[in-house]
């Protein structure tokens, strides 16, 4: 019977996947349809094929740091991977990014290798969650950095609606507080006694990553680095697209933008970004079809990089070991 409901399985995971694709699209089309065309094709024309190439090696270079992050931070949790399992894990992840919902489905994949390679599942459980944390947590400094240096940078009619952006935030982050505390227990009793081992092992592991205050603060420099690489690399390619602003407009509203791309809406977080960067940079005076524009040759970055990260995945997988008498 298991092995009948695994192809039904497959196949709504694919009919999921596809939906998102379609709602990624949608999103897209919508923005497509409401802004001038004229002035995004122009954007977009002026991106030479050259910078392109520059900005993905750097973004790859990037994720290469990221690598070296993700494996300090789940080896102080004790998952024992060498550098080649990481980048497989890491790597694997990124790849998954455009088949799994929002950037969070590349966690799945990175998940789902790093069990296989490592002797200590639950300290891959729990280093990637440290792992995630440090990344967000980076990107909230990003924020709060762009934030301080942003006085004068806004003129006085928009300064309402980014006081209402940040409003809408801070709610949306007491909601999700709130309920966490509330739905804790709930969600954690009647659990059976391997669940309650399960958690007992990742509750371990998380201590042994507390226990390295030292892992932690590298870890999250080291995201600060990648973070802030992201930032200036955008801020780059929006040039590209004719889009000028402040690296400190940048530092608020790129991270924002990927934070918003969390939420399990489209494929990847596509459309999702972009309408949230429009959104967020319209107030600076930004031009929301040059906004796109840069956007949307991020996207290529991304889905480029994602296709290299793959290749290079499948490159460094290890071949199953092969059972004696068989």
């Amino acid at each position: 019977m298991k092995g009948a409901h695994q192809p039904a399985a497959k196949w709504r995971a694919w009919i999921a996947a596809a939906l998102r694709w379609i709602a990624a699209i949608a999103v897209l089309g919508l923005m497509l349809h409401f802004l001038p065309f004229a002035p995004l094709r122009a954007a977009l024309a002026k991106v030479p094929v050259t910078r392109f190439v520059i900005i993905l090696v750097l973004y790859m270079g990037a994720h290469t740091v990221g690598i070296a992050k993700w494996r300090l931070v789940v080896n102080a949790a004790g998952a024992e991977l060498d550098f080649a399992s990481s980048a497989q894990c890491y790597l694997g992840g990124l790849f998954g990014t455009l088949f799994l919902p929002s950037i969070i489905g590349g966690d799945v994949v990175r998940l789902a290798v790093g069990l296989r390679n490592s002797p200590r599942p639950a300290a891959v459980l729990a280093g990637n969650v440290a792992d995630r944390f440090l990344d967000v947590t980076a990107q909230g400094a990003l924020v709060l950095l762009g934030l301080a240096l942003l006085p004068g940078s806004v003129s006085h009619n928009f300064q309402p609606a980014v006081r209402e952006t940040l409003m809408t935030l801070a709610i949306v982050v007491g909601i999700v507080a709130v309920l966490a505390v509330i739905l804790h227990k709930p969600l954690l009793s009647g659990r059976s006694v391997r669940f309650r081992r399960r958690l007992a092992r990742l509750r371990h592991a998380l201590r042994s990553v507390r226990g390295k205050p030292h892992v932690l603060v590298l870890g999250w420099l080291m995201g600060i680095f990648i973070q802030g690489s992201f930032v200036m690399l955008m801020a780059l390619m929006a040039m590209s697209c004719g889009l000028v602003l402040p690296l400190r407009v940048w530092l608020f509203g790129w991270p924002l933008a990927k934070i918003a791309a969390l939420l399990p809406l489209t494929q990847g977080g596509m459309g999702v970004r972009e309408v949230a960067l429009v959104a967020l940079l319209a107030p600076f005076g930004a031009p929301a079809a040059l906004t796109l524009a840069a956007g949307l040759i991020w996207e290529g970055i991304i889905i480029a990089g994602g296709l290299i990260a793959g290749g290079v995945a499948f490159v460094l997988k290890k071949p199953a070991p092969v059972l004696e008498g068989s």
